[in-house]
């Protein structure tokens, strides 16, 4: 029983949530349009963005959304980007 209840519960988020997740990639995209940051230079909003759009990342790709992916690409090679991921340990880290 545990694991069609598990198959149902896994169809039923990816269907509602990566939906979700779609949607609002697709705004932020459209935010960082002719933009580096999502204000003019870096921001705490960038910052605080970083994670999720990380998660979004390893949960369904940056390829559909150019922007974005330039934009996290310059936030992880800032160097105290860099530092913060090195002391953070066990967490993800970027790929590139």
């Amino acid at each position: 029983m545990r694991p069609i209840a598990r198959g149902i519960a896994q169809s039923v988020d990816r269907a509602y949530t990566d939906a979700q997740i779609t949607t609002h990639l697709g705004f932020l995209e459209g935010a960082l349009a002719g933009r580096e940051f999502f204000v003019d230079t870096l921001s705490g909003a960038d910052v605080m963005l970083s994670f999720p759009i990380e998660a979004a990342k390893a949960r369904v790709g940056l390829a559909p959304y150019p922007n974005l992916s330039a934009w996290l690409a310059r936030v992880e090679a800032r160097p105290a980007y860099r530092r913060a991921a090195e002391r953070g340990g066990d967490g993800p880290l970027p790929s590139g």
